[in-house]
């Protein structure tokens, strides 16, 4: 059958013209792979940036007439003390009016989580998810492969986070990954939770801890075991904007996010 396929057949000397030209086409489409591989670095390298100048009060303009973080937070927490030099010699960085610092643990509850003994079975394939940290994907998390049974739950330390909150992780090759759950789930001890969070808008926070992966890698360096700890994460200083200012800037990442992403869905 092979035998019998017609096949066009040019002159010998089209025939070697032909093949340089496929040879350099072929040239040029792995250049061309090369240089994808260095936008998708580049584009990497944008996003960080883009979450950079969001916190810092870069990315959209301030409005005098916003009500100032602090107000807000005094309001909701009579007892709330800003993070201001009087109280941090070296803050990381300068702030807009109407901004103020706060500790990651002043404005949020977080909590760890816990392993069930792997020797009982009954603890195990009930149908309360059990994330561990190579779940996480800097992102929402909308499947947990892992479950735990209601028992597991009453007899042991593992903790069921509401949905929304936002994860991190704290040990090995993962930490500073992030998340927000999607449904309740329970998590192992490798995990942080934020399970409330009180006059900061869920996706600045989750900015906050994306734009801040490489300093929770940082701070984790050393040792065989690389990790931070809870009590890390809740000193952690974090800049807070007015309200009315995160919801822009949650507004400007994502449309920009968007963009970076539909070029990056044309290269691949």
């Amino acid at each position: 059958a092979i035998r019998e396929v017609l096949i066009p057949l040019p002159p010998v000397a089209e025939q070697l013209r032909i093949v340089n030209e496929i040879d350099n086409k072929l040239s040029y489409i792995k250049e061309i792979s090369k240089d994808c591989g260095k936008i998708s670095e580049l584009i990497g390298v944008a996003k960080s940036k883009i979450l950079e100048l969001a916190i810092s009060g870069k990315l959209v303009p301030q409005d005098p007439n916003d009500e100032p973080a602090i107000e807000l937070l005094k309001r909701i927490n009579p007892g709330f003390k800003p993070c201001d030099n009087s109280h941090y010699e070296n803050l990381p960085f300068e702030v807009p009016d109407g901004w103020c610092w706060a500790t990651l643990g002043s404005i949020g509850k977080w909590q760890s989580g816990a392993t069930p003994s792997r020797m009982r079975k009954d603890y195990y394939g009930g149908d309360i998810p059990w994330l561990k940290t190579g779940d996480l994907n800097d992102w929402y998390i909308t499947d947990i492969p892992e479950y735990i049974t209601q028992q597991a739950l009453n007899e042991t330390s593992v903790k069921l986070n509401p949905a929304g909150s936002i994860l991190i992780a704290m040990y090995g090759a993962t930490i500073g990954k992030i998340g927000i759950l999607t449904m309740p789930a329970t998590t192992n001890q490798a995990c942080c939770a934020c399970i409330s969070h009180n006059g900061i808008e869920q996706m600045y926070l989750f900015y906050y801890l994306l734009s801040h992966k490489e300093e929770f890698v940082r701070q984790g360096g050393g040792g065989a075991q690389p990790n931070i700890s809870k009590e890390k994460i809740v000193e952690t200083l974090i800049p807070i904007p007015p309200l009315s200012e995160q919801l822009r800037i949650i507004k400007a990442i994502e449309a920009i996010f968007n963009k970076i992403d539909n070029i990056t869905a044309e290269l691949s």
